[in-house]
């Protein structure tokens, strides 16, 4: 028989322990003092799910924790019993809620947090292998970098990006803030003010106060940085920070025409622009823009990184800039003590040349792209999903205090997702939640996605 009237799940939405824990909790108590007897056959996971109004995934987190603790069996095409209560589990229920929480109640949908295939991984180990057999660097490396990597770089933009870069316009970086910190130190000038998307990438804004700069936040809309807005500025506006191929957080792909727009006003104004082309390897069902840098390259500092491909650890990117630029950052790098890694820079070199980062990209973009479609196909019901077909996040744009109020009701349930409200720092629309696809699994990805769908459903309206 099924689980009976008498044995009750009641559901706090107050309370700070996630959904499955308290499933799991009043199970197992009910289980304890004999409610719910041994051999007892509980209602399907989709059945409990309805009945508590809840996503299905809850309930079968539920049931898979006291699964894996012995309270509860399964049999194929049976369904799901009550078994003998496990000797080896005695504790108290609130220690036993303490216990299950790291299983059933993380999942992070942390955007720009890459999936390492299996391959790659094997692969990096290879090339410190290679790495391994050389003699240890004996002096200071090149400031600017190994002309070696310096010139597979140029192959890899050429291929991947369209960009005609000589290696002399290349340095390597320990990633693209490390890049955008030294640009920005090596060409500061008084009162000099560096223009930002808004909300935008918080580590650049660091970047850009930590090197002198004073900054000016620009709004976006659904294309992205709202340029319109520079031109019509009487700040001394001398950069301006940007991510056209897929913005930060919200996703907008910045139009050629604006693109233009944008390069118009540099060169009006003499300004220099930051282009971080953070995902662009990751491209589904649209083309990539021609960079920035492609179109103008005497006035774009170009800002790439292995940290979405290979993850933000390895500490390694590139920048291209006119090549006096490059020479005026790499005095300046120099000055201070700043050196790339010979053994890290050799690695990459190593999985440049036997092609595994292709191959790499190629089976992270058919993952990606599965995952971009699992987000669309479960949440555009619910409002516009901006940067679909790109990179290793969706935002799904929702009233700022809908979405605050939805992202704080998930984390209830175990998983944690990003509002665009933390990336911004003057204004305060527009609102929505970021989907960090990247290193989240399939399974895990599926359960998250139902319970921001029902968290969804109560704000219906």
């Amino acid at each position: 028989m099924f689980l009976p009237s008498a044995v009750s799940v009641v559901l706090d939405r107050t309370d700070r322990r996630s959904l499955p824990i308290q499933i799991a909790d009043h199970l197992r108590a009910d289980i304890r003092c004999g409610q719910a007897a041994v051999g007892l056959r509980l209602p399907s996971s989709r059945k409990l799910a309805a009945e508590l109004n809840v996503a299905r995934g809850v309930v079968e987190r539920a049931y898979e924790q006291l699964i894996a603790e012995g309270w509860l069996a399964t049999a194929q095409g049976s369904g799901t019993f009550v078994a003998e209560a496990p000797s080896s589990v005695v504790m108290p229920i609130v220690k036993a809620a303490r216990t299950i929480a790291p299983t059933i109640s993380r999942v992070e949908l942390r955007p720009g947090v890459p999936w390492t295939p299996p391959r790659a991984t094997a692969a990096w180990r290879r090339a410190w292998r290679d790495v391994g057999v050389l003699p240890p660097p004996f002096k200071d490396p090149d400031p600017a970098g190994d002309f070696e990597l310096r010139s597979a770089l140029s192959q890899l933009l050429a291929r991947a990006r369209g960009m005609s870069v000589e290696p002399e316009r290349i340095m390597i970086t320990s990633g693209a803030t490390h890049g955008l910190g030294l640009a920005l130190s090596a060409l500061r000038s008084p009162d000099a003010i560096l223009a930002l998307e808004d909300p935008g990438y918080r580590s650049a804004a660091s970047a850009a106060r930590a090197s002198g700069w004073s900054l000016f936040d620009v709004p976006v809309d659904a294309h992205g940085l709202r340029v319109n807005i520079l031109g019509e500025s009487s700040q001394n506006i001398r950069g301006v920070y940007v991510t056209p191929s897929h913005q930060y957080p919200t996703g907008g792909l910045l139009p050629v025409s604006r693109r233009n727009q944008l390069i118009d006003f540099a060169r009006a104004r003499d300004v220099l622009l930051f282009e971080d082309d953070y995902d662009s390897e990751f491209r589904y069902d649209v083309a990539p823009l021609p960079a920035l840098a492609q179109l103008a390259p005497d006035r774009v500092v170009y800002l790439g990184t292995v940290a979405k491909t290979l993850g933000s650890g390895i500490r390694l990117g590139w920048l291209v800039a006119p090549t006096e630029l490059v020479e005026i950052i790499t005095a300046h790098r120099e000055s201070i003590g700043d050196f790339p890694s010979v053994p890290l820079q050799r690695a990459l070199l190593s999985l440049l040349r036997d092609g595994e980062w292709d191959r790499a990209v190629r089976t992270a973009r058919r993952r990606y792209r599965e995952r971009d479609r699992s987000v669309e196909n479960a949440l555009s019901r619910f409002g516009e999903l901006r940067g679909l077909g790109a990179g290793m996040h969706t935002t799904l744009m929702l009233d700022t205090s809908v979405a605050e109020a939805v992202a704080s009701e998930a984390l209830r349930s175990g998983v944690e997702v990003p509002s665009v409200a933390e990336s911004a720092r003057t204004h305060t629309t527009p609102g929505g939640l970021v989907i960090g696809y990247g290193r989240v699994d399939a399974a895990d990805l599926e359960y998250a996605l139902e319970v921001i769908a029902d968290c969804l459903e109560d704000h219906a309206g």
